[in-house]
């Protein structure tokens, strides 16, 4: 293990003094709705420590040294591996340069270094896992060099996250490690390759797994506990509940990778002052966490919020041989659940803010969630997902966490794939925290209609301005959509955020009114907001007058969504203004081909299924025009027929193109009401 002295070295043994003998713990919550017991409170850190199993005695995986679990892992993943690993040969570990980092400050592309980046953790996770199932020493040679390779990188983030060092537009400053999503990431692979390989790295030379605790610790566990400033710990956010924003994905995401490395790597004298500060931090996630369970950044960040909490209590339950568990508590039943609620019809979920409309979740983490809370729909849930994602048929799909997320999911694949799969279809949800509403036309069904529709306010973690947006989907497939995000950039998190037309209201199926869109900030949102269902119809009513500025001139603004089961989707907007200066225009985005019939209808026709829909205004003051909305996010990709495609998130998903159906106002009236349905016709060709 790594001594103190070993510290020394580097000059960090004043710093961790400092922390010894003058950190303290946070003051306690203030009251909240949500009904969650914080972890704090129930856990002291005297009690905590006593709990955790030494390192010697904590085995939650097979390794090197003991292959006797290996057997539960089916021998095609072994196999999987192992040729995936071979087909490697000879490794290359590319370079991570200074002038690739320096790219996101010049253009604002953070893609490129982060392929770079990533690549390396995939490479080494690969070849790790095929190296425990073979057993013959064939890959270690190249797994030493990733090691190493790894070591010798000045930060292990991304150039996205520089903001943490307080020089965003700047090479790291490696005297002052940061630890951001990607750093923790990595402490958690270079931890889980010293479990699962440290005899075999050792007869190389001791000297390798020194400094995988080395690097790890003044990288990741001493900057770690010297830092409460970080906002996504949520410390500023525990003592100023009412004036700063609660924490979002990046909380459990991290917290889940360094408790991960702490179990595994931190000296002795760290070990359980860096699990107890992890504990106190996923308190300021869950703490104020809805009531409903629901993400207010939409189905895709499930996965890294809900889903990285799933990974912390999972391992921290093992790692206190159970002592330390809390899977009966409610609000952890309705995050999980969320997941289920949200879910269209494969590959589609109901996607807000920057969350995409397809989406596929990781299978072992739902059936995983399954297991600890003894819900056979989310076990049911996560069989369907490996079917229809064959996973376990070949290497694990993982890009982030690697090792983390491999490991977990092989412990069960081979339970996973034999259990009976099961779609979860909920005729209706209602998540009150969040205002958002489901609807289809019946239980678990994907005939006829679905329908999905959020109030809300726009101050949410990864905003889209799109109080009052809803979507429409038909036999599962989209007829009107929200677009999703686009692949990030530097402008993507900055203050030019909205001007990216995506994350504008007037790109979702929203009013533009006197030439004004919906605004960001939480004050800009929806109240008096009603749910209604019942056998025939549901709906979603609510005021948007106060999503939109001043200079909008609403009096009022009155939305009411509704589905017509087995029938259709009818909407209408109640308007009264101030005074008129541009015309009022509803949008409504599609990925259909759209065809104006006449002043008050467009028809939608999806020529892949055989499908048309009738989308009508029932006003004779509106008249439709249609805008081309191009995509072109990401590289441009030569393929090799001469074609062109993009590797762009949204491009991925729309390809190059969707629609934007626009019904302008062609009188001045200052009040009334438009009334909009959307039902389906004949196809004709």
């Amino acid at each position: 293990m790594l001594k103190i002295k070993d510290v020394n070295r580097l000059q960090y043994i004043p710093l961790f003094i400092f922390f010894l003998f003058s950190c303290s713990s946070p003051p306690l919550f203030a009251q909240h709705s949500t009904d969650f017991i914080s972890l704090e409170k129930t856990y002291s850190f005297q009690a905590l420590s006593k709990s955790l199993l030494p390192v010697s005695q904590w085995h939650p995986y097979p390794s090197i040294a003991d292959t006797s679990g290996l057997y539960k892992i089916p021998a095609s993943i072994q196999q999987a591996y192992i040729h995936a690993a071979q087909a490697m040969l000879p490794v290359r570990w590319e370079p991570l340069l200074a002038t690739a980092f320096l790219e996101y400050s010049q253009t604002g592309n953070r893609s490129h270094y982060e392929q770079l980046s990533f690549h390396r953790r995939e490479q080494l996770a690969t070849l790790v896992l095929a190296e425990l199932f073979e057993r013959k020493g064939r890959f270690i040679h190249d797994i030493i060099n990733g090691i190493w390779a790894i070591c010798e990188e000045s930060f292990w983030g991304v150039p996205a996250h520089m903001y943490l060092q307080g020089n965003p537009h700047e090479l790291p400053d490696v005297q002052h490690p940061v630890v951001d999503l990607f750093a923790a990431e990595t402490a958690q692979e270079i931890a889980w390759t010293y479990y699962l390989l440290k005899p075999e790295l050792d007869r190389m030379s001791t000297w390798i797994a020194r400094r995988m605790q080395y690097e790890t610790t003044r990288r990741i566990f001493i900057p770690y506990l010297l830092h409460d400033d970080w906002s996504y710990l949520g410390f500023h956010w525990r003592s100023h509940p009412e004036s700063s924003q609660r924490v979002n994905n990046w909380n459990p995401w991290i917290n889940s990778n360094v408790l991960a490395a702490a179990l595994v790597l931190a000296p002795d004298s760290l070990r359980a002052r860096v699990v107890y500060k992890t504990l106190q931090s996923l308190d300021n996630f869950l703490m104020p966490y809805p009531t409903d369970g629901g993400s207010d950044e939409g189905p895709e960040y499930w996965d890294r919020a809900t889903g990285a909490t799933l990974d912390y209590l999972e391992m921290l339950k093992s790692a206190t041989g159970g002592k330390v568990d809390i899977f009966n508590r409610p609000l952890l039943y309705r995050m999980a659940s969320y997941i289920e609620k949200v879910y269209i019809a494969d590959p589609y979920f109901f996607n807000y803010g920057d969350a995409d409309a397809q989406y596929h979740p990781d299978p072992a983490l739902l059936f995983r969630f399954g297991l600890q809370l003894r819900d056979s729909i989310l076990m049911g849930f996560g069989a369907f997902e490996a079917r229809q994602q064959h996973f376990g048929d070949c290497v694990l799909p993982y890009r982030f966490g690697v090792l983390n997320r491999a490991l977990s999911a092989l412990s069960v694949l081979h339970d996973l794939q034999h259990i009976p799969p099961m779609q979860p279809l909920y005729r209706d949800v209602w998540l009150p925290d969040l205002q958002i509403m489901v609807a289809r036309s019946d239980s678990g069904s994907l005939q006829s209609f679905y329908l999905a529709v959020q109030a809300g306010n726009n101050g949410k973690s990864h905003n889209h301005n799109d109080v009052g947006n809803f979507i429409v989907y038909h036999q599962g497939y989209p007829v009107l959509i929200d677009a999703g995000a686009q692949t990030y950039t530097a402008q993507t998190f900055s203050s030019h955020r909205y001007q990216i037309w995506n994350n504008q209201s007037s790109y979702h199926n929203l009013p533009e009114i006197n030439g004004t869109m919906q605004q960001s900030g939480k004050r800009f949102a929806a109240f008096d907001v009603k749910y209604k269902a019942n056998t025939l119809q549901a709906s979603l009513s609510m005021d948007i007058t106060r999503a939109y500025p001043d200079s909008a001139g609403v009096l009022t603004l009155k939305r009411k969504i509704t589905l017509i089961r087995n029938k259709g989707i009818v909407g209408c907007d109640s308007f009264q203004l101030r005074y008129w200066r541009l015309p009022i225009i509803e949008n409504f985005l599609t990925p259909l081909f759209p065809i104006i019939q006449d002043d008050e209808t467009v028809r939608l026709v999806d020529t892949t299924r055989r499908r048309a829909y009738l989308l009508q205004i029932n006003t004779q003051s509106f008249s439709p025009t249609i805008d081309t909305v191009y995509i072109r996010d990401g590289d441009e990709i030569k393929l090799p027929n001469g074609n062109v495609t993009r590797n762009g998130r949204m491009f991925r998903i729309w390809g190059d193109h969707i629609y934007r159906i626009r019904f302008v106002q062609h009188d001045s009236q200052t009040q009334g009401a438009i009334l909009f349905r959307i039902q389906q016709i004949p196809f004709t060709p």
